[in-house]
């Protein structure tokens, strides 16, 4: 792979070639892809979906959307300051080529911004309800009439799929989705496979999957306009990841293992004093103690040591990039950046305890149990409505059901693949309140 195809402005449509040297200055094509996500429906829906805690009522709480605002901010520094050092190894970019490295943080902080877009409510639980419907809900019905990757993509439903699907999907009238350059989409996709074969490696760009059956033609030609080096096969179509991806995959881990840690400091799931303890141990080469034994407030010293630990963690993800740059580019570096950190060990121990005392929590448990209800009920409602309208057999009922759909999601002439499939991005389009709304009014709750 080489940096110049990697970097690539195509939008789809084009038909001539964009080049970096006549962009306008004051309005560069890769900023232009964080100002079309961050305007976009499906960004503003991630205001009311969950990050750590669902359905919560504190404003201590992250959501998906202030998570993705400072993972955008996280991944804007990460390749400003990677794309300073590669323009010194690769210099034509800039002197042929006319890029600059701001445009690295652009392409990171637009993907960054995006990163979590086609999640369901109710935050991964909801992506294991959606795929259990399949596996052993209402949904097995229908596996017979499904070839084997189409069921994989419903039993392993994918946000990040989802996500490719809602930046680049073609619908009546707007052509190409929200038309993000193709280096933007290319960083986004953390996994850029097909759901099947389901993880036929222990690389990390075969965890999990990246777009639907029904997106397989729009990835590869993205793909190919970036020179992904092909890792699979015209029957199962695999890449390498854009190098980016590594950085945008940083950033997040970065903010869900520092922020989540605060929330659950915030909500009294875990006593300042391990918290505080925790962080000085990532941080204790880089701590003033002068000023932070000044500070009054545990609010004030938290601030303090989580923007340390943020900015320790970036040069160290950075350094990473840059001394693995060429096993990168070569689509064989097969872990995440931090995987590779110095600070390995105090993060896992962040991570542990964030687990026991976050993500294990009665409180969280609890409201991921009525999750898994609410979306069960709620693409069983909708899915036997479309499907019994595709027969021909839909009771008033049912069409009473499909009037509430959004019209983009009401086609029941499609196969049942397609059908199943726009149901399950629905039920992944809604708010964590609008799916405990839609559930309210198919039970009967609202009368």
């Amino acid at each position: 792979m080489n940096w110049e195809q990697l970097l690539s402005l195509k939008r789809f449509g084009d038909t001539n070639k964009r080049l970096r040297r006549e962009q306008d200055p004051t309005r560069l094509g890769f900023e232009v892809d964080y100002d079309r996500v961050i305007f976009s429906a499906a960004f503003r829906s991630l205001q009311d979906k969950t990050q750590v805690i669902p359905l919560s009522k504190t404003d201590f709480v992250h959501t998906r959307l202030t998570h993705s605002l400072e993972v955008s901010v996280v991944g804007r520094s990460l390749g400003r300051l990677v794309g300073k050092q590669l323009l010194r190894v690769h210099p034509y970019l800039e002197e042929t080529h006319g890029y600059q490295f701001n445009d690295f943080g652009a392409i990171v902080a637009a993907a960054a911004l995006a990163h979590d877009i086609g999640n369901p409510p109710f935050g991964h639980s909801g992506e294991k309800a959606i795929g259990e419907f399949f596996t052993v809900g209402a949904g097995t019905q229908y596996q017979k009439e499904l070839s084997d990757g189409e069921y994989e993509d419903l039993v392993s439903f994918e946000g990040n799929a989802n996500g490719f699907k809602l930046l680049s999907e073609s619908r009546e009238g707007v052509e190409g989705g929200l038309r993000l350059s193709y280096a933007t989409l290319g960083a986004f996709t953390k996994y850029p496979k097909e759901s099947l074969p389901k993880k036929p490696t222990r690389h990390i760009a075969d965890k999990k999957y990246g777009f639907f059956q029904t997106d397989r033609d729009s990835f590869r030609e993205v793909a190919e306009e970036l020179g992904l080096d092909p890792r699979g096969s015209k029957e199962a179509l695999s890449y390498a990841r854009h190098p980016m991806t590594y950085l945008v995959e940083a950033a997040d881990d970065i903010c869900y293992t520092i922020i989540d840690f605060e929330d659950g400091i915030n909500l009294g799931l875990i006593p300042e004093e391990y918290a505080l303890e925790y962080l000085i141990k990532l941080v204790k080469d880089r701590i003033n103690t002068k000023k932070y034994n000044s500070l009054v407030h545990m609010q004030d010293r938290l601030s303090y040591l989580r923007a340390l630990a943020i900015n320790t963690l970036i040069a160290d993800a950075v350094r990473i990039f840059m001394e693995n740059e060429s096993e990168i580019l070569n689509g064989i570096y097969d872990v995440a950046l931090l995987d590779k950190s110095q600070y390995k060990a105090q993060i896992a121990d962040i991570i542990d305890l964030s687990v026991s005392r976050i993500y294990r929590s009665e409180e969280v448990i609890e409201k991921e149990i009525a999750g898994y209800r609410i979306l069960a009920d709620i693409l069983e409602v909708f899915s036997t409505a479309l499907i019994r309208d595709k027969q021909g057999k839909a009771s008033n009922y049912d069409r009473l059901m499909i009037g509430l759909l959004p019209p983009v999601f009401r086609n029941s002439n499609a196969s049942t693949y397609h059908i199943l499939l726009n149901t399950s991005c629905f039920v992944a389009s809604l708010s964590d309140g609008s799916a405990v709304h839609i559930h309210n009014k198919i039970t009967g709750k609202t009368l």
